[in-house]
């Protein structure tokens, strides 16, 4: 019995001192745990994490509604069903480090925090750099660096990582993040074209080579600092992408192999070769109908 009364007036003085813990319960539950995330750290720290601290002050009402808000400086905080999704999909067990391109809000981080040993979260945009990290110091994160520079080259003195999640999107997987990452380690993103929109896609290292899975179809904002101007520049090719952010169920991963090898020539010339044929062959099948 005092067990119980115990554990009634831990919860009355949580309830006191936070008066959002009901809402965090019933976003993990409509916007969750019924989309079918069911990774245990994933849930407690959700449940952990006050969102409404992450958010402006005048947004607070809808910290915990099932769409992102916006933060401030063209960026967003992600809906929370995205937050979970990322993060359950990762696979932690709690003895990680894992490095976050694109801070934003502070929020992200601080659910990993709640898993894992260490987070190195960079932001390129100074000022959300510094109410991040005010707003973890605040809250008690310890096991959270924060840095400000262009999360595109990584925080190489403090890698490799076992996980490496990119906050923003882009149309390809930045190669320094590549080699941050540890051998078996996860790296998650939305990949495709930053204007319109992304899948959100899991890779894995394995003996060297990246392995990737489709997840599900998610919208972004873009990554900025080189990754832009490198696309300006004509540097890269970009991977399309489709779909919304506010996906309803999680997708069925298909798993393929990361292929860097451009087409053969000779292929090239074959395939045309066919096409002339093909065109030929109707050409003079018409003329002789006629």
């Amino acid at each position: 019995m005092k067990v119980v009364l115990g554990i009634v007036l831990t919860f009355l003085v949580l309830m006191a001192a936070d008066g959002y813990t009901e809402q965090r319960h019933d976003m993990v539950e409509r916007q969750i745990l019924s989309r079918g995330i069911t990774d245990s750290r994933t849930i407690s720290a959700m449940i952990t994490v006050p969102r409404h601290q992450f958010v402006p002050e005048d947004l607070r009402s809808q910290a915990y509604a099932d769409y992102p808000l916006p933060i401030g400086y063209g960026q967003t905080i992600s809906q929370p069903y995205i937050v979970a999704l990322m993060t359950s999909s990762l696979q932690l067990k709690g003895d990680e480090t894992v490095l976050e391109v694109g801070t934003g809000s502070g929020y992200q981080a601080a659910v990993l925090a709640e898993i894992v040993h260490h987070v190195y979260t960079i932001e390129i945009i100074p000022e959300l750099a510094q109410r991040a990290e005010t707003v973890l110091s605040e809250l008690g994160y310890r096991n959270v660096s924060v840095r400000n520079a262009d999360g595109y080259f990584g925080w190489e003195e403090n890698g490799p990582y076992d996980a490496v999640i990119i906050t923003a999107a882009v149309d390809h997987i930045p190669p320094p993040l590549v080699s941050q990452l540890k051998e078996g380690g996860r790296l998650i993103l939305p990949l495709g074209n930053p204007l319109y929109y992304q899948a959100l896609t899991l890779v894995e290292k394995r003996n060297g080579e990246m392995f990737t899975s489709h997840i599900s179809d998610v919208r972004f904002v873009p990554l900025t600092g080189f990754a832009q101007e490198g696309e300006v520049e004509g540097g890269r090719e970009p991977v399309e992408g489709k779909a919304e952010e506010a996906a309803e169920n999680q997708g069925t991963p298909t798993e393929e192999k990361q292929n860097t090898y451009p087409m053969s020539p000779l292929i090239v010339v074959l395939v045309l070769l066919a096409g002339a044929v093909i065109l030929f062959w109707i050409f003079n099948r018409r003329s002789l109908q006629e």
